[in-house]
């Protein structure tokens, strides 16, 4: 089974989420959240802070992911591993191929002519509202 992960990086305040504008396909023109494919002898962990440096610039010292939710698409034999983390410093941003944007957490995350995920990231925003306090109080 194929595994990727994905990212939910938040700024200080806990206001803004970082995205990415989809350069390709899958999801072309819409936002989606950072992360990529777990290459084979990568824990999920490490995985996880190798495509944000990869394709943010990012790093540990900057950010403390935790696990925070899975997806298992068994008709197409895949995986999705969610990690959340709030940035501990600001940060300059450096891009690999799409370009990165804050985003409100305010905005419709449910609306899929404008986010990737058929409403997934919407789905993981209202979640992640209800349990913050484990993470960070």
């Amino acid at each position: 089974m194929t595994t990727y992960n994905l990212i939910m990086v938040l700024d200080k305040t806990e206001t803004n989420m970082l995205m990415c504008l989809r350069a390709k396909d899958p999801y072309e023109g819409k936002y989606n959240l950072v992360g990529g494919r777990v290459e084979d002898g990568e824990t999920l962990m490490e995985s996880a802070y190798r495509e944000l440096v990869e394709e943010t610039g990012i790093t540990q010292d900057d950010i403390t992911l935790h696990r925070f939710m899975n997806f298992t698409w068994y008709p197409v034999d895949m995986k999705m591993k969610v990690f959340v983390g709030r940035l501990n410093q600001d940060v300059e941003l450096t891009e690999e191929i799409h370009t990165l944007h804050w985003i409100s957490l305010n905005e419709n995350f449910f609306d899929t002519n404008r986010f990737a995920g058929e409403g997934n990231i919407g789905h993981m925003v209202h979640i992640y509202r209800q349990t913050r306090r484990y993470f960070y109080d």
